[in-house]
C-alpha cells in the first residue's frame, strides 16, 4: 500500500467524487464547501449490496462525527461503494436501507440513538443515528433520476444533524435552503419535488433520491433498543 494509506483504486473513486462535487453549477452548497475545504471524510467500502465493510463504517462514523462536532463549517462523510452492481432507483433504495438497517444493529449494540431526532421514520423528526449523533444521508447512484443525485458509482453521504441546526439557529437556514433549490432547478432542469424544508416533512422518503409520495411511501428501516 503507499506511504499515504489510500489504494490507488480508492483514490479514483474519492476523485470522481471531488469533481462531481465541484462540477459547474452543483447544486449541493454544502458539499461544495466541505469539499473545496478539504472537509469531506472519505471511506471506499466496495459494494452497496455488502456487509463486509459494516464495522469499518460505523468506527468511522462515530470518529467523524466526534471531530467535526467540534469544528466550524460543513462537514460531510462520503461512503463510497465502487463494487456496487447496477441498480435502478428501487433497487438502490433498498439496498440503502439494507445497509443503513445493518449498520445500525451493528452501532445499537454499544450506542443509543441521538435523543435529539427521532428514531421512527414515519417521523417528521426522524433522523439516522450512528455513534448517538444524527445524519441526514444523501444516496447517490449512477441509475438516478435526479441529475445532481447521478454519480457514477453508488454512494451514502452522512451529513451531520447539527450543521443544519446550527444554521437554523444563525437564521441562516432558509436562505441556505432556498438557494440550493434555486441551483437544482438550473443544473437538473426541474424542481426537486423531495426537497424538504429541514424539520418540516418527512426526512427517510428523501435519503434514496426516489421521487415517492411520502404519505404511501413506507420505510422498511425498524430501530430498536441496544442490549444491555
Amino acid at each position: 500500500m503507499p506511504a499515504d494509506g489510500i489504494q490507488r483504486s480508492d483514490g479514483d473513486a474519492i476523485a470522481q467524487f471531488r469533481n462531481y462535487v465541484q462540477q459547474t453549477g452543483f447544486p449541493c452548497l454544502a458539499a461544495r464547501t466541505a469539499t473545496d475545504n478539504d472537509h469531506v471524510h472519505f471511506f471506499v467500502a466496495g459494494s452497496l449490496a455488502s456487509s463486509d465493510a459494516d464495522e469499518a463504517i460505523v468506527a468511522q462514523a462515530r470518529a467523524f462525527a466526534a471531530d467535526a462536532g467540534s469544528s466550524k463549517g460543513f462537514h460531510s462523510m462520503a461512503l463510497l461503494f465502487p463494487s456496487t452492481p447496477p441498480m435502478d432507483e428501487v433497487a438502490f433504495e433498498q439496498a440503502l436501507w439494507a445497509r443503513l438497517q445493518a449498520l445500525h444493529a451493528m452501532d445499537a449494540r454499544t450506542a443509543q440513538w441521538d435523543p435529539s431526532v427521532s428514531d421512527d421514520p414515519s417521523s417528521p423528526k426522524f433522523s439516522f443515528s450512528l455513534g448517538g449523533h444524527a445524519f441526514y444521508v444523501v444516496g447517490l447512484h449512477p441509475a438516478s433520476s435526479r441529475r445532481a443525485r447521478r454519480f457514477p458509482q453508488a454512494a451514502l453521504v452522512l451529513n451531520l444533524h447539527s450543521q443544519f441546526e446550527a444554521l437554523r439557529a444563525e437564521g441562516r437556514y432558509e436562505r441556505f435552503h432556498d438557494a440550493i433549490a434555486e441551483r437544482d432547478v438550473k443544473f437538473s432542469g426541474s424542481a426537486n419535488p423531495m426537497l424538504a424544508t429541514h424539520g418540516e416533512g418527512l426526512e427517510a422518503p428523501q435519503y434514496s433520491g426516489r421521487e415517492v409520495e411520502a404519505n404511501n411511501w413506507r420505510c422498511p428501516f425498524h430501530a430498536f433498543t441496544p442490549a444491555n
